[in-house]
């Protein structure tokens, strides 16, 4: 019995002194400065703030938590004690979660579920929130590709306007080329008719008949 309890003992001892896989890992993001753009600690490393949630949820989340839902990750962000402290920004509060202090992640402990039960009905999280920001950040997206395909229209309309207008004024050019080229033609063939009725009229004529000059 009593080598069960120091089994038990032991066992908890580990426990303590070792950090969940779901903290080394964010800690571990947020102390890569190759990922700064995206997720980084504040000014002072008291905290740390999710710049760009689509690239954070596109990139990073699948690479270590398998998968990309950032609202999941903000619910296990609160399992463990993490508050939302600005009101324009992700960013997320936990004292034992410091820059440079690695060593404390061994005393942030996930909450059990009563504890976080009681934690929302006296400070609740509103997920409805990220929603409604997610839903903006993808109708504003929806609204730029819109807004650029709509451009690119009327771009290529004005082009074909203007191409239209230049093939309209090559056509009337035409028209007026061949309509003078039509009037002389006709002039020549006029003239030509008349020099004939003139050598005609002018031949000598014998009992009516005119002759042919030889």
């Amino acid at each position: 019995m009593a080598h069960d309890q120091s089994d038990k003992e032991l066992l908890e001892f580990f426990k303590k002194s070792s950090p969940s896989p779901f903290l080394l890992k964010t800690y571990m993001l947020v102390e890569d400065p190759a990922t700064d753009v995206v997720i980084s600690w504040n000014a002072d490393g008291t905290a740390f703030v999710v710049w760009h949630i689509d690239e954070f949820s596109r990139d990073l989340l699948p690479s270590l938590f398998k998968h990309s839902n950032f609202s999941s990750f903000v619910r296990q962000l609160n399992t463990y004690g993490f508050r939302k402290i600005s009101t324009n920004r992700w960013e997320f509060y936990n004292e034992m979660f410091r820059k440079g202090k690695k060593e404390l992640l061994c005393n942030i402990r996930r909450r059990k579920a009563w504890e976080r039960k009681l934690l929302r009905s006296n400070t609740p999280i509103k997920m409805t929130a990220l929603k409604e920001t997610e839903v903006d950040q993808e109708s504003s997206s929806t609204s730029s590709s819109s807004s650029s395909r709509s451009n690119s229209l009327l771009e290529e309309n004005k082009r074909l306007k203007r191409k239209n207008e230049v093939l309209t004024s090559e056509l009337t050019s035409m028209k007026n080329k061949c309509n003078e080229l039509l009037k002389l033609v006709t002039h020549n063939t006029n003239m030509e008719q008349d020099d004939t009725n003139m050598d005609h009229d002018q031949s000598p004529m014998l009992f009516g008949v005119r002759l042919k000059c030889t």
